[in-house]
């Protein structure tokens, strides 16, 4: 039985997930890349939790986890895009398999919260 006790460090009530092309060499991430913006892969929440084990990035919905997490900061698992402060590229990894996806905030100040809770975590 895990009694390991869970903190909430973020939510965010509704982002959007995309696609992502590959990165080009020296060059960062776009969000103007992805396609339409308008029409996410997937819509959902983000919660962002701290337990003694570190911190994990879980993407749900009401009914069933899309994707979740582990946040180093040694190794960064979310990037900011270079031309949008509202978007992010996060990667997924599960049993050993790992995947690059772009998230994105409705707003400019979720996607800043979401920001301060990483780097409180980080401090």
């Amino acid at each position: 039985m895990d009694d390991d006790i869970e903190s909430i460090l973020y939510i965010a009530r509704e982002i959007s997930v995309y696609r992502i092309p590959p990165l080009n060499k020296n060059e960062g991430h776009r969000a103007n890349d992805w396609g339409d913006l308008a029409a996410p892969l997937w819509k959902g929440r983000l919660k962002v939790l701290e337990n003694s084990k570190g911190v994990t990035l879980v993407f749900e919905d009401a009914t069933t986890v899309f994707a979740k997490t582990g946040y180093d900061p040694a190794r960064p698992s979310v990037e900011a895009v270079l031309d949008s402060s509202r978007y992010f590229v996060v990667r997924v990894e599960d049993e050993g398999k790992k995947a690059y996806i772009g998230m994105g905030f409705a707003e400019r100040t979720d996607s800043f919260d979401f920001n301060v809770a990483l780097q409180d975590y980080t401090k």
